[in-house]
C-alpha cells in the first residue's frame, strides 16, 4: 500500500463508526494497522473535496458521511481497542499518539523498523536472524536498513543458511517468546529461513546494500549467492510475464507510481506496458513520459519495488504467473 492509499484509506476509516472502523482493521495485518493508525493521527485539516473524492471511490451516499470529527485521540484508542484488543492495542497507541514499546517477537511487529533495530542491534546477529524472519520481509528489510554494513550482510548470511528454529532457542531469546512456543517441548522446528527468505527480504532492500549482501555472501559461498539470486525477481523480470498478467498488474498500479517506475526501465519492458493499454491511456503515457524531467535513482527504485511487491502479492493469489528467473542481481 502506497503513501496515497494509506492516507485515503485512512480517511475512509475516519468516515465510519468506530464499529464499523474496527470490524475493518481486524482484517489488516499489524504493518498495515500501524501505517494507517499513524495516517489517521496525522490527518488534521481535510477538505470537503477531499473527502467526498475518497468517498466517492467506496460508497455512494458520501454525502452522509461527510461531517466527521478528527483529530480525536479518543476516536483513535477507541478504534484500536476494539479491533486488536487491550494488549495489543496498547503498545501500538502509545507509539502512535505518544511514542512507546512493546516486547517479544509479536510485539516487534507492531513497532517502527527503527525502534526494533535500536532494541536488537547488539543481540548476536544469529539472535537477529532468529528475530528477523519472523517479521514480514518489508519490515525485517527496513530493520536490516538502520544496521552497519557489516552487521546487515552477517545477519542475511544467517537467514540464508538458517534451516530452522528449535523451540529451546525461542525461549533463549526472552520470556515473552513463549507465546511462540505454545508452552511445549516437543514442537518440532519451526521452518523459518532459508534462502527463499533471504531472498524476499533482498527484495525490499535498495541497490546499494543489496549489492553489498551479495557479494559477501559470494566470498562466503558463491553458489549460495546464486541460489538467492534465482530466488530473486526484479524489475526487468516482469518482461516474463504474460499479457493477461500485466492488465491485471495495470489494474492495481498508480499511473504517478508506473510512470516513475518506467523512467528507469529498458525499451522493451516500457513497450510491453504500452501494448497492454488501449491507445489512449498509452499515448497519455507516453507524454507523461517524455514530459517528465529528470527523476532521482532512488525515487525509481522505490517505485519500482512498490510495483514488484503487487506483483508478488498478485501471484500468491494466483492472478499472475511469474515463469522466468532473474539472470541479472540487482534492480
Amino acid at each position: 500500500m502506497n503513501a496515497e492509499g494509506i492516507q485515503r484509506s485512512a480517511l475512509l476509516l475516519m468516515s465510519l463508526g468506530e464499529d464499523e472502523a474496527a470490524e475493518v482493521l481486524k482484517f489488516l495485518a499489524p504493518r498495515e494497522v500501524q501505517k494507517i493508525g499513524a495516517a489517521m493521527a496525522s490527518i488534521k485539516n481535510v477538505t470537503r473535496e477531499q473527502l467526498e473524492s475518497v468517498l466517492d471511490d467506496f460508497c455512494t451516499e458520501a454525502e452522509e458521511h461527510s461531517a466527521i470529527n478528527f483529530v480525536s485521540d479518543d476516536y483513535i484508542r477507541s478504534v484500536l481497542t476494539k479491533a486488536l484488543g487491550n494488549d495489543k492495542a496498547a503498545g501500538l497507541i502509545e507509539r502512535i499518539l505518544q511514542g512507546g514499546d512493546t516486547s517479544g517477537i509479536e510485539g516487534l511487529k507492531w513497532m517502527d523498523s527503527g525502534a526494533v533495530a535500536e532494541l536488537i542491534r547488539n543481540e548476536h546477529p544469529q539472535i537477529i536472524a532468529t528475530i528477523l524472519v519472523h517479521l514480514d520481509r518489508d519490515q525485517a528489510s527496513e530493520v536490516l536498513s538502520f544496521f552497519t554494513e557489516r552487521l546487515r550482510n552477517d545477519v542475511i548470511l544467517r537467514i540464508a543458511t538458517l534451516d530452522g528454529i528449535q523451540p529451546a532457542a525461542l525461549r533463549e531469546l526472552n520470556d515473552v517468546l513463549t507465546k511462540l512456543l505454545s508452552g511445549s517441548d516437543n514442537i518440532k522446528r519451526s521452518p523459518m529461513g532459508g534462502i527463499r527468505t533471504a531472498a524476499e527480504i533482498l527484495n525490499f532492500m535498495g541497490s546499494v546494500n543489496e549489492v553489498s549482501v551479495i557479494e559477501n555472501i559470494k566470498t562466503y559461498d558463491n553458489e549460495l549467492a546464486q541460489k538467492i539470486i534465482d530466488q530473486m525477481f526484479v524489475f526487468e523480470n516482469l518482461l516474463d510475464i504474460d499479457d493477461r498478467g500485466i492488465q491485471s498488474l495495470l489494474k492495481e498500479i498508480e499511473s504517478e507510481s508506473l510512470i516513475i517506475a518506467l523512467k528507469g526501465a529498458p525499451p522493451e519492458l516500457r513497450d510491453k506496458f504500452l501494448g497492454n493499454m488501449s491507445q489512449r491511456a498509452a499515448d497519455l503515457l507516453r507524454e507523461d513520459l517524455e514530459s517528465r524531467g529528470p527523476v532521482r535513482v532512488s525515487e525509481v527504485e522505490t517505485e519500482q519495488k512498490k510495483i514488484l511487491q503487487i506483483v508478488r502479492r498478485l501471484s500468491d493469489a494466483g492472478e499472475i504467473v511469474i515463469s522466468g528467473k532473474a539472470d541479472d542481481s540487482f534492480i
